[in-house]
């Protein structure tokens, strides 16, 4: 198993150093304040990674509400599970 993610962090990292030799060329960037020109594998590997961030902190809104549905549902689990006990230590009562 531990060969095996060797061999795949190889390959990834085999194919980045592909994908930077073969668009190693570099594109003016053009912004509010000036220009500047970057190689084109690093302006694709920035928006990648600008585009992982978001993915995550847009996802994290609904990670962190389920978390708290979660946690509300075992307390009142635990809740429930108390008063069922509570119940069943109660005297029957004979009419």
């Amino acid at each position: 198993m531990r060969f095996i993610k060797l061999f795949i962090v190889i390959l990834i990292m085999m194919l980045g150093a592909v994908f930077t030799v073969l668009n190693a060329d570099p594109v003016e960037i053009n912004y509010y304040f000036g220009h500047r020109d970057l190689p084109l594998s690093l302006i694709l590997t920035i928006a990648l990674g600008l585009g992982v961030i978001l993915g995550v902190l847009a996802g994290m809104g609904r990670v962190l509400g389920l978390k708290r549905e979660i946690h509300s549902l075992k307390r009142r689990s635990q809740m429930v599970s108390e008063e069922v006990n509570n119940l069943r230590a109660l005297p029957l009562k004979e009419q």
